[in-house]
Parts: structure tokens; C-alpha cells; sequence
């Protein structure tokens, strides 16, 4: 329960029977009772001494208190919510008065969140566009779609209001093109087809989403096999909806494969082991699912033109490909 709700809340449980048959650990519990709070949020919260127990001093993250112990959560206030501007370069395809077409690199976060308040792209377009403030969420100036800090590729940003409340009515009313390519473990997959389920948050593990649970959001992506290798695929998908990570989540959780070093739903160590040295010689260090968004295309909200970009592979996703190619035809 919140007993405060204005500058900071502060929350207040009581361990019960029931907590023990359903938890296993203190942060899995909070981070279920508290809405928009990962366990990443609750260990800095733990970790600054905003999460105690007067009748249990000596709490654990990775345990969950005896019965009737009662634990008090204070959430700060939310911080400052204007972004600010950031000298960092970008690879901008197009660019006119109303819009700009980014080439976003894998690693980057759309837009400032906690544990990433600074180094986004919001930081970065809000240094190259002056007059940004005020377009769409202030939070998130520019902003109507958004890419995975894993996933590199195309992204489109708003420079006016009226053109944000024009490219928001074209996401909603599915009217773009979008169009993924991803290196996905197994070669038996079908040759194509439409995976649809509904999507909402995984019920264990709140970063995660997962498919067909209570109160999920239909999600329609459709994909074909591009070309298939000894261990692994090369993957076209065309999104009709636009859910959180619908298509990590509908690899993972409709075929049962999941995107080449995903390390959220998939196992980047075993996949590394499945493909050989050679791959894991040449992947070294890289932590992102190769997950890439290649083509966007849309009708100019303002000018009524019609805009299709296509972006390259970043090079890390070329060179498992042309080592694929290269095993292939040996």
C-alpha cells in the first residue's frame, strides 16, 4: 500500500503465508507489488537504505523475511524531467524542417530512463535540433517510436508538434512500414508465416515481456527465412503492431528460437558454445542481440511525400554473416 503520494511515495507490506508460496526472494516481491519498478530499481533503492524493517533489521534481497515482518519502500521523486543537450554525434539519413531519419548504433538508449539519464538519443537530437522542447512527451521531446539499447537501425524523429501528433496517428493506425532482419539460433525453422499472440509483462521477471498473458496487447509480426546456416538463421520480420520487445518476445516464446546473443531471452554463453570458436572468436565482447531495423517507410505527415530508408548492417552483424557465407560454401 502507498501512504504518500505526493512529493514521494512511501509503501508499507506486511509479509504474509501466502508472499512465502508465491516468493522466493524480497526483490521479486516488491518489484511485483510496486507497478514500473524493476528489480534493478529496487537493488538501488536497497543499496541507498530506502528499503527497511524495524521488526527485521537485517534484510536480504535474495531471501524473502520470516512472516509478519513488515517492510517499509520509499521511492524518491521522480528526477528533473527535461533532457538535457548532448554533443553526440549522428547519423542522420534524411533531414528536413518538420523530421530527420536517424541511423540509431546499438548501445544507444532512445530516451532518458533511470540508469540512463544521459548518453541517449534524446540527448543527442535535443543538441542538434535547438527547439525541440515541447514536441510531444517532455520527457521524451521528439520522440513517437522507440528501439531497443540493443537494436541498431532507422528511427524517425518529430521536429514540430504538428508533425509528432501526425507520425503518433500514422504508429497507431499501423500505416508505416517496418522491417527487422535478425540472425536467430536453429536452421529448422518454417519458411515463413504470421506469429500473433497477445503480449504483456512477463508475471516472474518484470524486465520481460512474454506471450498470451492476463491483459497482454495483441501482437502481430510476420516473418520469412531469409537464408538458413548450420546453426543459425538469417530472419526477415515486417511488424503490423508495435509492442515492447514483440519480436524478441514472439522468437522466443511462439518459435522457440531466440535472436543471436540476446541476453534477456536468449543465452548468449550457450549460443557462443553451439556456433564454435570461430564465432565466438570474432563476437568477442559484443553484448547486444543482433537484432537490426533495416527499412522504415511512412507518408510525410506535412508534406504528404512518400519516405522509404533502408539502412546496412552495422559491422558486427556483416561480419557474422560473411562468416556464415564463408562456412557455408566450404
Amino acid at each position: 500500500m502507498s501512504l504518500n503520494e505526493s512529493s514521494e511515495n512511501i509503501y508499507q507490506f506486511k509479509i504474509t503465508d501466502e508472499d512465502h508460496d508465491n516468493f522466493k526472494r524480497l526483490d521479486q516481491f516488491l518489484a511485483k507489488k510496486i507497478e514500473s519498478t524493476s528489480r534493478s530499481v529496487i537493488k538501488d533503492l536497497f543499496l541507498k537504505n530506502q528499503i527497511t524493517s524495524k521488526n527485521c533489521p537485517k534484510l536480504e534481497l535474495k531471501r524473502l523475511p520470516p512472516v509478519g515482518t513488515i517492510i517499509q519502500v520509499i521511492i524518491p521523486p521522480p528526477r528533473e524531467a527535461d533532457a538535457a543537450a548532448e554533443n553526440i554525434p549522428l547519423d542522420i539519413i534524411y533531414e528536413d524542417e518538420h523530421l530527420l531519419f536517424v541511423n540509431k548504433p546499438a548501445g544507444m538508449v532512445t530516451h532518458p530512463a533511470p540508469g540512463n539519464y544521459t548518453g541517449t538519443l534524446v540527448n543527442a537530437i535535443l543538441y542538434h535540433c535547438k527547439d525541440l522542447k515541447g514536441v510531444g512527451d517532455q520527457k521524451r521531446p521528439g520522440i513517437v517510436h522507440r528501439l531497443d539499447k540493443g537494436t541498431s537501425g532507422v528511427m524517425v524523429v518529430a521536429k514540430s508538434s504538428k508533425c509528432h501528433e501526425g507520425l503518433v496517428n500514422l504508429f497507431s493506425t499501423h500505416d508505416i512500414e517496418r522491417i527487422y532482419h535478425a540472425i536467430v539460433m536453429g536452421d529448422r525453422h518454417p519458411a515463413g508465416g504470421i506469429l500473433e499472440s497477445d503480449i504483456g509483462r512477463h508475471p516472474q521477471n518484470r524486465l520481460k515481456m512474454a506471450v498470451n498473458v492476463k491483459n497482454g496487447k495483441r501482437a502481430i509480426t510476420h516473418y520469412k527465412v531469409l537464408e538458413e546456416f548450420k546453426k543459425h538463421s538469417l530472419f526477415e520480420l515486417k511488424l503490423e503492431t508495435g509492442r515492447t520487445h514483440q519480436i524478441r518476445v514472439h522468437l522466443s516464446g511462439l518459435l522457440r528460437s531466440s535472436i543471436l546473443c540476446d541476453p534477456l531471452y536468449g543465452n548468449p554463453k550457450e549460443h557462443l558454445a553451439r556456433l564454435g570458436s570461430e564465432y565466438k572468436d570474432l563476437i568477442n565482447d559484443y553484448e547486444f542481440p543482433f537484432l537490426h531495423a533495416k527499412v522504415l517507410g511512412l507518408i510525410h505527415p506535412i508534406t504528404k511525400e512518400k519516405l522509404h530508408f533502408e539502412v546496412d548492417y552495422p559491422c558486427e552483424f556483416k561480419n557474422v554473416l560473411n562468416l556464415s557465407h564463408q562456412l557455408k560454401d566450404e
